[in-house]
């Protein structure tokens, strides 16, 4: 094979190959080599086996994978590959393999969990996008939305307008000719999820004679599904914030040796069912009942119900992986526009733009066309009418016109789902864009980090119409009505502010109204955050403070009594004291610290944490990237920690502090100032 390996000054592999099969095996051994643990854990988790060397703790989600059939479902993607697509991802595979022994010897997580390195099968790399994204769209929100129903009121189902424990904050714009210095399109954002060491974004180039494109990989997936740039033609994603899964309420029958009936809407029929063991490292082994009916996989099989998941994988046989290789061909926006139209899983939202003025602003991915009660709630699967009927077609799109902007808002996929972000970071990011017309990359840094904080209107309104308060909390009330309402680390008055939000929270999860909704459902542990009420009403806060079940007269008594609380016991330090990082990690004790962040949920810089129970925030930018249309060198981009997932090597974390500071790396790409690899 004639590959070359490079790397540029913060360790971010080149790699150049003969052609596009050399290359994609290039890329698997180089993310062995770097990511040798990240793969191994992520290969794991798609098959269920993570206990077996992480202990007791990873058991739910192993026999949730098991339940959900992820890696059986992956295996029939994985068959219904095009064969020059099923190639290339096993030219990948084949590299990872190639790349293992070498990088586990490099990994001490290995020895410290007594890990040998397996081997990945051909489908491997779609089982980890699958299990990376299973819970993506949220469909435990169902689950929620029916204790809600069930405690307060059919009336009531989607009062907490928020799609989970930790909902979305993605971001992504589009700049046309027209606004930029150099009259060529500039595409940024910053895709937002849980924060892990190492990172869930690998920043790669791939070079052969067919292409030459840089951009963010998924460790164990070949190719760029969401963000590259080919040099003339560049794209990137947020979700779509569609609804496309759904859960059913089964009934299940024995009618002996093992065999199991569900009931439809045509009757009793056939389910498969087998059982799986569950090896569990310092503990004894759990067997799994593997139940699939003609919905699909029973998810939860408990005393407060029997639920099965249906998820357009599962049904269609495809995730849209034929995308990935022609993402890499694309020279226009037209190729990326036809690159995605098979796309299946997640649903997002794309934007494009090429170097002939092109543009492009779509939804991309699989939304099955059924009635409105699958996408509330549980449905119960022996009643008629909640069938699938085909598929939307064809996915919403829109012009640009100057500016586009994504951000998980209600617009242009709000046909396809039921539940977005709100519309702040959406708007602030267009009134910034309004700003000028002659805007470059590098200010692109000062629309990322952002920290104006919008969502604190209606709880500010409240604090402004208390009268009668005692000397201390008018202190506290006088210092956030002339608060900037930015959340800043180094802000006293944010963390005033985060205080007295914490404190109104935790008075509004405990008035009688909403505490019906305290004890959750016995369903598996996997899915409690989901039902947990604090995240809900931390989350749900503007919608709670303007109308609901709880009575104006005590919305104002939470607000009093916050203000009241923290005026006697004032936070002693800013923002940053308590709003730290908190990576995900397979291990403890990464490494990583508890650095402090600027930012808040509903900032453009939204670095997520739950209001009421916790400053931490497990989810923030997970890169972020400008691509530039005039000329690709000039485009940025910064990971949270750095290219390499070895510990000590000097890749490590190197980009954390630039990632802090709201600071971009160049990309380069003139070879010359690369340093070639030579063993």
């Amino acid at each position: 094979m004639s590959i070359e390996v490079y790397r540029d000054t913060w360790g971010i592999p080149h790699l150049r190959a003969a052609d596009a099969l050399e290359l994609a095996h290039a890329q698997g051994r180089t993310t062995a080599l770097d990511r040798a643990w990240q793969l191994e854990v992520e290969r794991h988790r798609a098959q269920g086996t993570t206990a077996a060397f992480l202990g007791p703790e990873a058991v739910e989600w192993d026999v949730f994978a098991r339940r959900a059939r992820l890696a059986d479902t992956a295996r029939r993607c994985f068959d219904a590959l095009d064969e020059p697509t099923r190639t290339w991802v096993c030219a990948y595979v084949d590299g990872v393999n190639a790349g293992l022994p070498a990088g586990a010897r490099r990994s001490p997580e290995f020895a410290a969990t007594a890990l040998e390195h397996g081997r990945w099968e051909p489908w491997t790399p779609l089982a980890v996008w699958l299990s990376t994204h299973i819970l993506f769209a949220g469909f435990p929100t169902k689950l929620w939305r029916d204790h809600v129903a069930r405690r307060l009121g059919e009336e009531y189902t989607e009062l907490f307008a928020t799609d989970g424990p930790a909902t979305s904050g993605s971001n992504g714009w589009l700049v046309t000719g027209d606004r930029t210095a150099t009259g060529a399109a500039l595409i940024a954002g910053d895709p937002h999820r849980f924060i892990e060491a190492p990172g869930v974004y690998q920043q790669i180039r791939l070079a052969c004679p067919e292409y030459d494109v840089v951009g963010l990989a998924v460790p164990g997936v070949p190719g760029l599904a969401h963000f590259g740039h080919t040099g003339t033609v560049a794209w990137a994603i947020t979700n779509a914030m569609a609804d496309y899964q759904d859960l059913y309420r089964e009934r299940l029958r024995r009618t002996g040796e093992g065999a199991v009936e569900a009931l439809g809407p045509d009757g009793w029929a056939p389910a498969h069912a087998h059982t799986e063991t569950v090896e569990v490292k310092g503990a004894g082994p759990v067997e799994v009942e593997v139940i699939e009916t003609a919905r699909g996989p029973v998810i939860i099989d408990g005393p407060d119900g029997v639920i099965s998941l249906r998820h357009p994988p599962r049904v269609t046989g495809r995730l849209g992986f034929a995308a990935l290789p022609a993402l890499l061909a694309a020279r226009t926006v037209a190729d990326v526009d036809r690159a995605f139209d098979p796309w299946v899983e997640p649903v997002n939202v794309v934007q494009a733009a090429d170097t002939g003025g092109g543009t492009l602003h779509r939804v991309a991915g699989h939304v099955p066309l059924r009635p409105r009660g699958n996408l509330l709630r549980t449905v119960p699967a022996w009643e008629p009418g909640h069938e699938w009927q085909g598929a939307h077609e064809p996915m919403p799109r829109e012009p640009v016109d100057g500016v586009a902007v994504m951000a998980n808002a209600r617009g242009l996929a709000a046909p396809l789902g039921v539940e977005f972000a709100a519309p702040h970071r959406a708007q602030r990011i267009a009134r910034l864009l309004d700003a000028s017309k002659n805007w470059t990359a590098p200010e692109m840094a000062a629309v990322h980090t952002d920290t104006h904080l919008a969502s604190a209107r209606p709880l500010l309104a409240l604090v402004a119409a208390l009268p009668d308060l005692g000397l201390e909390a008018r202190e506290v009330r006088d210092r956030l009505l002339c608060w900037n309402r930015r959340m800043n680390a180094d802000s006293v008055d944010a963390a005033l502010f985060a205080a007295v939000r914490g404190a109104v929270v935790r008075r509004l999860a405990e008035h009688p109204v909403l505490a019906v909704l305290a004890e959750p459902p016995a369903y598996p542990a996997l899915f409690q955050p989901w039902l947990a009420l604090l995240p809900r009403v931390a989350h749900a806060l503007e919608t709670l403070l303007t109308g609901g079940p709880v009575p104006e007269a005590d919305r104002l008594a939470a607000v009093r009594g916050a203000l009241e609380e923290v005026a006697a016991a004032p936070p002693t330090g800013p923002w940053g004291a308590t709003h730290r990082l908190a990576p995900w990690a397979a291990l403890p004790d990464d490494g990583a610290g508890r650095p402090a962040l600027d930012g808040d949920h509903d900032c453009v810089l939204s670095t997520s944490s739950v209001p009421g129970l916790t400053d931490h925030s497990a989810r923030g930018p997970a890169a972020r990237y400008v691509w530039d249309l005039a000329r690709r060198e000039d485009s940025l981009w910064v990971v949270p920690f750095g290219a390499s997932g070895v510990p000590g090597d000097p890749h490590r974390r190197d980009q954390l502090p630039l990632w802090l500071r709201g600071e971009l790396v160049p990309v380069v790409t003139d070879w010359n100032r690369l340093e070639k690899e030579t063993a």
